[in-house]
């Protein structure tokens, strides 16, 4: 499921500055972690930002999972 939850993170340079983002969309993967984290639900980001999916919010939260992982990503 993780998988296919993380294919729909892409990275393209010409996109947000080569950010990962939702389906090549102009949606940063950090901007939908930001408003999980500042406690908005899965429902209200939706009904922000029609264009988005609710497998991609997961998709967020499987990628931000998958470098939490990664010992090359510190907190500063």
């Amino acid at each position: 499921m993780e998988a296919s939850l993380l294919s729909r993170i892409t990275i393209d340079a010409d996109i947000c500055h080569g950010k990962p983002t939702l389906r090549g969309l102009r949606y940063p993967v950090e901007l939908i972690l930001d408003l999980l984290s500042s406690g908005m639900t899965h429902e209200e980001i939706l009904r922000d930002y029609p264009s988005l999916e609710e497998q991609d919010i997961l998709a967020c939260l499987a990628f931000a999972s998958k470098m939490a992982r990664s010992k090359s990503h510190l907190l500063h």
